[in-house]
């Protein structure tokens, strides 16, 4: 099953405001270009799933934009992300799943009570280190892959 890319978000720093793109350039050392978070290895790109948003706003009663989330990317129709090494490819670009984005206590500074209606199963997205560096575009195919060899990092074990 294949989605596509429907967001591309950066901040260059922590609470700084959130810049929505139509393109941008993903590399091995930085993660999303001009993104604060980029230089740490396991949180270089954050992913939000359209349908956990809308079912976290559902929870939460209110409409809010997926920037809210302060997530990099925001993706619609996948599945099969939600554990440890999935890999998840956009575009050109490669990414391995890290852990499950913890929402935290900035999430109810934006919206009292938005913390909870995204812990449960994942909501809050994925953390993920770049593997395969390159350029995105809104629009972009997205999809869950599963046992691809990627250089000087071997085989993942579906």
């Amino acid at each position: 099953m294949s989605g596509r890319l429907i967001g591309i978000a950066r901040h260059e720093k922590p609470h700084a405001p959130i810049e929505e793109l139509k393109t941008a350039a993903v590399s091995l050392e930085r993660g999303i270009e001009g993104d604060g978070r980029g230089s740490k290895p396991d949180h270089q790109v954050t992913v939000v799933f359209r349908e956990d948003w809308e079912a976290a706003c559902r929870d939460h009663g209110r409409d809010l934009r997926w920037v809210t989330r302060r997530a990099n990317l925001y993706v619609e129709g996948v599945t099969g992300f939600k554990r440890i090494g999935a890999r998840i490819k956009v575009g050109a670009v490669l990414l391995e799943v890290c852990e499950e984005t913890e929402p935290c206590s900035r999430m109810d500074a934006q919206s009292q009570g938005l913390r909870a209606a995204l812990q449960p199963d994942w909501r809050g997205g994925v953390n993920c280190k770049v593997l395969t560096a390159g350029e995105i575009a809104l629009g972009d195919r997205v999809e869950v892959v599963e046992g691809q060899v990627v250089e000087g990092r071997g085989r993942l074990n579906a």
